[in-house]
């Protein structure tokens, strides 16, 4: 299989054509930049006020370990004023110490502050009080419009000082969620929120609607987009057909089956001109929520696919919804889930927001964080460089549907570049594909076999040091002072294509911490794939965790999981070993089955979705409040109560749930499930 591509031609980049706020981050048609140097952002969603405060810095570690830079978070407007008036920004809705620990985390933050937000929350945000009011809502009425100039003011009020023109790590917000038809109203709420204070430099709004795009005020603001693995909101009942997340294609919009006939302007003649602005993402998943009906499982290399795919497609914004899961509150007079009950039709947990996703509700790391954090740490150093290069197609395009034929792309500034390779498609099995021979940019690389789950991209004439690294077949991460490091690809042969006052010469390592080589004034490191993926940033340092995830707090080295753990740490020439020897006493659990129900639920509904269904009950106890019990047994809904109050619930997927002990020590709990019914779709 030879795989080339078509020809470059250059796009001219509009600069300074957008009505935005402080140029110190501006916004080109092509990329952002920071201080006038273009950079691709990182961009993680993680709800304050969906987790406790005294969790907010240790999770926020591990935002910023996995190379996160910003932050976005919603402010749910019904979780600060459930009851008209009374407005509440305190405890684990006190946003304005969210932020602050943000900043000292080294992180900045985009506020997504409404006035509607969706987010899987009872009203999409909106307060059962507005909804009550008969007046109409997500537009320019009056009325409405007074009630959001309030909230938009609350918001403000508490975080006054921390924005980005006064030294604080608010450098945006987002106006709005998922309003396709209405540009008057979003420029009416950007000019609300300036009015209260919101002066930041990037205001940005949703920008998906099929083929044509969202219509929005097309100088005023940046539009952003996502990408799902899977639509658990669907209502069939059958698996989706094949992705297209997972080709080479650099349409910005989570299409659907039957893009390609789809008109390019609406029937206004509408098309939002996508050559205006940078392709920023802000709802890419790492995970996907489970609805009732509907309950899909995100596997690592579904979340690591699909970022590397939009990345070789051109995105040069990278935000993930979620990138931390989380726990919804109960309001003092609903619940705050998104239901069928509340006008929806979905069905969420009550309390899980979990998401499948890098970290979990609980905090706990799952294998995606790791394999994201190497295209993260890219972005960082070297996102200068892709930035401003644009997506160049194969010659022959792969369709998401296409098993057989290998996916590449190109990113290239005409002399400089990246070929990206993807060989997994959600839902597919792949075919091996053998000899595969890619030529870009005036280079040949050697044959490769490309077989099983693999996505990676290789470098084309990168500088390193005084020499011109032609071309290699190792995936580059980062660097560090005079070091640079790559990844190795499983069933691939390290080759780098070294260019020098001698000539064009071949080095061949051996992947590995103990195998380095040194050419052009600096020296080269060739991570396994599994180092690679253990391989942190964290105050300047380079760290590889010996199979656990590492984090700093307060400059101490600790590890996600719990006991003893060792690590190697980067000392500006090899890596040295360390090891940390952490105090853990895990919990035992018992779960005893219960003859008779010791109380009725109080949420009994969630228990009954689509009809009555019988319930068995278990005692729990833990022996102390550390470690996680594996609640691996069938069922269609489980609760938990601890002390007579819900404080967890789960539908089955066919994977085991993982609750804390730290939920259960100490506490009278009992573990309610529901009857398993054949009446939703789910793939295990």
């Amino acid at each position: 299989m030879n795989i080339t591509f078509k020809p470059y031609t250059p796009a001219p980049v509009l600069k300074d054509h957008l009505n935005l706020g402080d140029s110190r981050i501006g916004v080109t048609s092509r990329y952002l930049t920071r201080d006038g140097k273009p950079f691709i952002g990182v961009m993680g969603e993680y709800h304050f006020a969906r987790d406790s405060r005294d969790r907010w810095f240790i999770e926020l570690a591990k935002m910023r370990a996995g190379s996160i830079t910003i932050v976005s978070t919603y402010l749910f407007w019904i979780y600060h004023e459930e009851d008209e008036g009374q407005l509440d920004f305190t405890g684990d809705l006190d946003v304005r110490t969210f932020v602050e620990t943000c900043a000292h985390q080294g992180l900045d933050v985009l506020l997504r502050i409404g006035p509607w937000a969706h987010g899987e929350c009872r009203n999409g945000g909106f307060p059962d009080w507005l909804m009550s009011k008969g007046i109409p809502l997500r537009t320019n009425d009056p009325a409405y419009m007074e009630y959001v100039k309030k909230w938009f003011a609350a918001i403000y009020a508490q975080v006054e000082g921390l924005l980005f023109k006064d030294g604080g790590p608010i450098i945006g917000i987002q106006l709005e969620n998922e309003l396709v038809d209405n540009a008057d109203h979003l420029l009416a709420l950007k000019n609300l929120a300036k009015e209260v204070g919101f002066d930041v430099p990037l205001y940005t709004v949703t920008g998906w609607n099929s083929r044509y795009g969202a219509k929005i005020p097309v100088d005023d603001v940046l539009p952003v987009f996502a990408a799902y693995a899977d639509a658990p909101w669907d209502s069939s009942p059958d698996a989706l057909p094949p992705s297209p997340h997972y080709a080479f294609d650099p349409n910005r919009n989570d299409t659907a089956v039957g893009v390609d006939v789809m008109r390019d302007t609406d029937g206004d003649g509408w098309r939002l001109p996508y050559e205006r602005y940078p392709f920023a993402m802000c709802e890419m998943g790492p995970g996907i929520m489970v609805t009732h009906h509907r309950r899909p499982i995100i596997t690592p290399m579904d979340a690591y696919a699909m970022a590397l795919v939009k990345l070789g497609c051109g995105a040069n914004l990278i935000g993930y919804y979620m990138y931390h899961g989380g726990t919804n509150k109960i309001g003092k007079h609903t619940t705050f889930n998104e239901s069928r009950e509340s006008g929806y039709p979905n069905d969420y947990p009550i309390l899980n927001y979990d998401f499948q996703t890098c970290l979990s509700e609980y905090g706990e790391a799952r294998p995606q964080y790791g394999l994201l954090n190497m295209l993260h740490l890219f972005a960082q150093d070297f996102g200068d460089m892709l930035a401003p290069m644009e997506h160049v197609p194969a010659e022959e395009f792969v369709p998401c549907t296409d098993g057989e034929r290998l996916r590449c792309c190109l990113r290239t500034d005409g002399e400089r570049g990246f070929v990206f390779v993807n060989h997994h498609q959600r839902g597919m099995t792949l075919a091996p594909v053998h000899g595969a021979k890619i030529s870009a940019l005036g280079v040949d690389f050697p044959a490769i076999d490309v077989v099983g789950d693999t996505a990676f991209f290789f470098p084309i004439n990168m500088p390193l040091g005084t020499v011109n690294l032609r071309y290699a077949t190792v995936q580059p991460i980062c660097r560090s002072g005079d070091a640079y490091v790559f990844a190795a690809i499983d069933g691939i042969a390290p080759r780098y294509h070294v260019e020098d006052e001698f000539g064009m010469r071949v080095i061949a390592p051996r992947p590995g911490l103990t195998c380095s080589f040194a050419m052009g004034g600096v020296r080269v490191y060739t991570l396994t794939p599994k180092q690679a993926a253990h391989l942190r940033r964290m105050n300047g340092r380079l760290y590889i965790g010996d199979g656990v995830n590492l984090i700093k707090l307060d400059k101490k080295t600790r590890a996600v999981e719990p006991g003893p753990f060792g690590f190697w740490r980067f000392d500006g020439f090899t890596f040295a070993v360390r090891g940390k020897i952490r105090p853990y006493n895990p919990a035992e659990f018992t779960i005893t089955p219960v003859d008779s129900e010791p109380f009725t639920p109080p949420y009994l509904a969630e228990l009954n979705i689509g009809g009555p269904r019988t319930r068995t009950w278990h005692k729990i106890t833990a022996t102390t409040p550390e470690g996680f019990l594996s609640i691996d047994m069938q069922y269609d809904a489980a609760q938990i109560y601890a002390d007579g109050q819900l404080v967890a619930d789960n539908y089955f997927t066919g994977q085991p749930w993982r609750v804390p002990a730290s939920l259960i020590h100490g506490h009278e709990c009992y573990l309610v499930c529901s009857e398993l019914k054949d009446d939703f779709y789910r793939e295990a």
